[in-house]
C-alpha cells in the first residue's frame, strides 16, 4: 500500500501520480524509494498511454527532506537519481503539473518530465546554494539542457525563485494556466497524447533524449534503428492504411 504517493489510472490509460507527504511534500528517501519503485514498473506497462505528475492542493514539492541531507546522504541522493532516472525513462509522454512551490528536488522532479505545465501561483527554483550546497538530483545537468547554461548558472548561484510567467519566458515551463483547473488542464494535455501513437512517441522520445547526449552521427544511427521499430508497430500499419483510405490525421490508434 503506497504511503507517500497516490496513483490513479484513468480509463484512457493516463496515469496520475501525486506526491503525498503533507504539508510540503518534502522528498524523503522513503518517498523516493516508493516513487522509484512505481515509475520503474511503468517502463514495461503496455496499457500506459501518458503520465501526469502532481503534488497536493498546496504545493508540488518543496525540496528534499533537509534532515536527511547530512545523516543519510548516500541513500537520499541514490534514491533521488534512481527515481528521477526512471521517471525520465518512462517510454510515454510525462507531464509535470506544478501548483505552488517546486523547489530543489521538487523542480528536479519536474525537470525529469517531458513537459511542464504551471499554475499561475507556481514558484520554481533551486535554492540549495542557500544551504551552502548545490542541486544533487540532476539539477546541474537537466536545467542547463533545458534553459541554457547561462540562465541555469544564474538560478543555481542565486537560489532565487522564478514565478510562472518568467518560467514560461525562459523555457522552464511550457504552459501557464489559471490556478483553478490547473490539474484538469494537465490531464487534458495528457489525454491529447494518449489517443495517439504512443509507442512511436516513446521511441521518438528515446531518440531525442539519447541522441542529444552524443555525436550527431550516433544520433542519426539511433534514429534509423528506432524508426524501424516504430514501423513494425500495429499503430504504424493502422496509420498508413488510414492515410490511404481516409487521408491524413484520421487514424484511430490502439497504442500497440
Amino acid at each position: 500500500m503506497a504511503e507517500f504517493i497516490t496513483t490513479e489510472r484513468r480509463d484512457n490509460g493516463v496515469e496520475l501520480i501525486r506526491f503525498n507527504r503533507p504539508p510540503m511534500n518534502a522528498l524523503s528517501a522513503e518517498l523516493l524509494d516508493e516513487f522509484g519503485d512505481h515509475v520503474e514498473g511503468l517502463a514495461t506497462d503496455p496499457d500506459l498511454r501518458a503520465v501526469v505528475l502532481a503534488g497536493n492542493d498546496r504545493v508540488f514539492a518543496a525540496g528534499a527532506e533537509i534532515s536527511q541531507i547530512q545523516t543519510e546522504t548516500d541513500r537520499l541522493i541514490g534514491n533521488f537519481h534512481r527515481a528521477f532516472d526512471a521517471l525520465e525513462a518512462v517510454p510515454r509522454p510525462v507531464i509535470a503539473a506544478i501548483h505552488g512551490f517546486a523547489l530543489g528536488g521538487g523542480l528536479e522532479a519536474a525537470l525529469a518530465c517531458d513537459l511542464r505545465l504551471a499554475a499561475e501561483n507556481a514558484r520554481l527554483g533551486v535554492p540549495e546554494i542557500l544551504l551552502g550546497v548545490f542541486p544533487g538530483a540532476g539539477g546541474t545537468q537537466r536545467l542547463p539542457r533545458l534553459i541554457g547554461a547561462t540562465r541555469a548558472k544564474e538560478l543555481l548561484w542565486t537560489g532565487r525563485q522564478v514565478r510562472a510567467q518568467e518560467a514560461l519566458t525562459i523555457g522552464l515551463v511550457d504552459r501557464v494556466v489559471p490556478v483553478e483547473g490547473y490539474l484538469d488542464a494537465a490531464l487534458e494535455w495528457a489525454d491529447s497524447f494518449a489517443s495517439g501513437a504512443v509507442v512511436a512517441m516513446g521511441l521518438a522520445k528515446r531518440a531525442v533524449d539519447v541522441g542529444l547526449d552524443g555525436p550527431l552521427a550516433d544520433g542519426l544511427g539511433l534514429e534509423r534503428a528506432l524508426f524501424r521499430q516504430a514501423l513494425d508497430t500495429e499503430d504504424a500499419a493502422t496509420g498508413i492504411q488510414s492515410f490511404f483510405d481516409n487521408g491524413p490525421g484520421k487514424a484511430t490508434f490502439s497504442g500497440r
